[in-house]
């Protein structure tokens, strides 16, 4: 049964529409319902075996978004847009990260936590196999990266504009936020709110490959 709601045509049109936003008008904010539906685009998001090592932190006060400006190459994104959020990872993610999410599947499916003991193995070794503090960390990062895609696209659908930011000293934003006493570390931010008028960005065209250069059917 098809039960989309977006037809192809809308679909190319907010992903032409959307770019890298240089210059948000910061006298334009997001909507509650809007901004909800975008928190919920990265409740959403998948990852691998569902396992969730991230958390997304909604930077709210304008303090900490100034204090975040002089760590993110002075890149006003961070000061001017409606919304900013830090994409972070879990640090030192093991067997408690696992059992706290097959609880939650036991939980939501309402299933016997018992019937998840196999699945537990596979995540486990596979964690397992990540045999590095570094090798877990790129691995979560990867998933972050898809949380990121999601959180960006739900915008573009919306008409809300976005700016992806790894111009940012990640270190220094765990600082700011004090993510390490939490277990967290930054992988990457993002921008959401309303371009402005003068962003000279908006208006330039699109660089892409030809779709033959990046496609191939095997």
């Amino acid at each position: 049964m098809n039960t989309s709601v977006c037809t192809p045509d809308s679909l190319l049109t907010q992903l032409q529409w959307r770019y890298a936003t240089k210059k948000f008008d910061a006298t334009q904010k997001i909507n509650l319902d809007q901004w909800q539906a975008l928190e919920q685009s990265l409740v959403l998001s998948p990852s691998s075996f569902g396992l969730q090592p991230w958390k997304f932190f909604v930077i709210t006060s304008p303090e900490k978004r100034a204090q975040l400006l002089s760590h993110s190459w002075n890149q006003q994104q961070v000061v001017d847009a409606s919304h900013f959020v830090v994409l972070a990872i879990k640090k030192d993610l093991d067997e408690a990260d696992v059992e706290r999410y097959l609880a939650r599947m036991a939980e939501v499916q309402q299933i016997p936590r018992e019937n998840l003991d196999k699945l537990g193995g596979v995540v486990n070794s596979f964690l397992d196999k990540l045999d590095s503090p570094l090798a877990k960390q790129a691995w979560s990062a990867r998933q972050v990266y898809i949380a990121l895609g999601f959180f960006m696209l739900s915008a573009a659908l919306l008409g809300i504009d976005t700016c992806p930011m790894e111009g940012i000293d990640p270190s220094a934003y765990d600082q700011v936020l004090e993510l390490e006493d939490l277990g967290y570390q930054t992988v990457v931010a993002c921008a959401a709110g309303y371009r402005a008028a003068d962003d000279g960005s908006a208006q330039r065209l699109k660089v892409r490959y030809a779709q033959a250069d990046v496609i191939t059917y095997l």
